[in-house]
């Protein structure tokens, strides 16, 4: 009989004790391009450098110069990087998503600028608009010389879109809207609107220049949240356009979603930065706190901790991944974007939560990002669907019953 013994290979357990980042331990790197590697270190060291040392005074002020940004990140070329022609990038939806995660490890509310800027306002134009559209707007907003903002949630219709009251009529050859929208990002700061209202002809989505009389875009104010972020209302008072404002490409409630999906994507990498840079921060913090005469890392309770958050954000970055994939592929579903919007700001919240526990009393500050990142991602699990319906659009893909109502 033979001895199968004498045929193993001998395997020895080694102790690594050079420390690993969270996403090293995992080897992600792996299976990201080198061009998407590329584009998203790129995208990182903008960061480092021009965030990192502004962002605690942003959020602390509520202010940020958005403006600035804007030509900044379109010089970066972030700004609908995933788009194709019109003076975009067309990279690959996996580096777009790399570039939120960089991003929104700066803060949530530099992520939702390029995001609403490039997979709401710019999508909707790409996707739905007109050619002279297009032409018009989307080389001065990939650029950051225009900025744009979405209309569509309203004060008392956000998970239930379809039920909104802004409505536009034809008069003559024009359209006359009327109506608010709510929880507008960019909205004070926006050159255009794509706003979405009810017709006689279904939901139509139009492009309003933010000069035309009758829109205004009073700032929301006294948030605990992306503070470092316009969110505005939009009030629409007999707001005429001339016929070509309407996107022409599409009607009903599937012209909004599309869109929602694409940035929904963006949050599926974004929320991830967060919680990276929360428990980076944890790690580096433990390792210089001393209580008890040694590190606080040296503690059980500690690592079991970071161990704990290391693997829902190495799991969270294994679904990313794999959907930026198919979404290169062309076959990403929207019900599938919702296992990864779900999944990952629900965690990256818990990891947040929990890294703040690490820092102690210091974790309240802005002299750390933790408390900052936490508020943040209250608003991510809230926008672009609660988890609630999430849950639910997952409940449909399973069951093929629709229990929204």
């Amino acid at each position: 009989m033979p001895c199968f013994r004498s045929h193993r290979r001998h395997e020895e357990t080694t102790v690594t004790t050079r420390p690993q980042t969270p996403l090293g331990l995992f080897g992600t790197d792996t299976l990201i391009g080198e061009e998407d590697r590329a584009i998203r270190d790129t995208v990182r060291r903008f960061v480092d450098a021009r965030i990192r040392p502004e962002i605690a005074d942003w959020y602390e002020a509520a202010s940020i110069p958005v403006r600035e940004l804007a030509k900044e990140l379109g010089s970066l070329g972030v700004l609908g990087m995933h788009l194709e022609g019109y003076g975009c990038a067309g990279t690959s939806a996996t580096a777009y998503g790399l570039a939120c995660m960089e991003l929104e490890a700066g803060d949530s509310g530099l992520r939702s600028l390029v995001s609403v800027q490039g997979s709401l306002a710019m999508f909707a134009i790409w996707k739905h608009g007109s050619e002279e559209q297009k032409q018009e707007w989307l080389p001065r907003m990939a650029a950051g010389e225009a900025i744009g903002c979405f209309g569509l949630t309203e004060p008392d219709f956000g998970s239930d879109p379809g039920g909104m009251r802004t409505r536009a009529v034809r008069d003559g050859d024009d359209w006359v809207l009327n109506g608010s929208k709510m929880w507008i990002t960019n909205g004070s700061v926006a050159d255009v609107a794509v706003v979405w209202a009810q017709t006689d002809e279904r939901i139509r989505g139009f492009v309003v220049p933010a000069g035309t009389p009758g829109f205004s875009a009073p700032e929301i104010k006294k948030k605990m949240s992306l503070r470092a972020s316009v969110t505005s209302e939009l009030v629409l008072d007999d707001v005429r356009l001339p016929a070509d404002a309407v996107l022409p490409e599409v009607s009903g409630l599937s012209g909004p979603l599309s869109c929602l999906s694409e940035a929904r994507y963006g949050i599926v990498f974004g929320s991830l930065g967060a919680a990276r840079d929360c428990l980076e921060s944890a790690i580096a913090y433990s390792q210089d706190r001393a209580i008890f005469d040694k590190p606080l890392a040296a503690y059980q309770i500690t690592q079991t901790k970071l161990a704990d958050m290391t693997l829902e954000l190495g799991k969270g970055m294994l679904l990313a991944l794999q959907l930026g994939r198919l979404k290169d592929e062309g076959t990403l579903r929207p019900e599938q974007v919702s296992l990864g919007k779900l999944n990952n700001v629900r965690e990256s919240i818990a990891i947040a939560r929990e890294a703040r526990t690490i820092f102690g009393a210091a974790g309240i500050t802005l002299e750390h990002p933790i408390m900052r990142h936490a508020n943040n991602l209250e608003s991510v699990l809230t926008y672009e669907g609660t988890s609630e319906v999430h849950q639910l659009i997952i409940g449909r893909a399973l069951t093929g019953e629709a229990a929204f109502r």
